[in-house]
């Protein structure tokens, strides 16, 4: 049985996985679940079967990739063995930074433009990514001084994001911020 549900929980995740890229591809309105499942290699009645509704769909596609950006960022801010820079610079190009350039750019588009779609996911992604970026800062400055240097840098992100069109621009200006904030 155990094999079952890993074959499924992999099913499942091809789908998320193309759904994501399709809702990109299209947007929200225009990705249907006819598009979604040709791109995932499965039937539209399979589909349905995963996923009651193209915004069920889109909520489980958004919240995956956020859980995955969230879990490799604690990793890497995790890793004691290197620089804090260094791993505030990787943990921000997973959470940020990959999503820059063509078709990643749209990927974060849909995202921003159906909040109302999403709920309270992407805030709540947001306020534990915050959690995890303070408390890498914690291990060199007080609490109090982590926290805002954690919500500055998210801030110095999003706004580097929006004046850079690729990924390596954002990293070397983005560089520029986590230097003068922590050395």
């Amino acid at each position: 049985m155990p094999e079952a549900q890993n074959a499924e929980a992999g099913r499942r995740d091809a789908v998320l996985e193309s759904a994501l890229l399709t809702f990109a591809r299209h947007g929200y309105r225009k990705a249907s679940m006819e598009e979604v499942a040709r791109a995932a290699r499965i039937s539209r009645p399979g589909l349905y079967f995963l996923f009651e509704s193209k915004e069920a769909l889109f909520r489980a596609a958004v919240g995956r990739a956020l859980d995955e950006d969230l879990a490799a960022a604690g990793r890497i801010l995790a890793d004691a063995g290197r620089p804090l820079p260094e791993r505030l610079l990787g943990a921000f190009d997973r959470w940020t930074g990959r999503y820059l350039g063509p078709l990643s750019r749209d990927v974060t588009g849909v995202i921003e433009q159906h909040p109302d779609l999403l709920g309270e996911l992407t805030k709540t992604a947001t306020a534990r990514f915050e959690q995890l970026v303070t408390d890498a800062v914690a291990e060199t400055a007080d609490r109090e001084k982590a926290t805002q240097v954690a919500q500055t840098l998210i801030s110095a992100s999003i706004g580097v994001k929006h004046q850079v069109e690729t990924r390596e621009a954002y990293l070397e200006r983005f560089a520029v911020a986590v230097t003068l904030l922590v050395g």
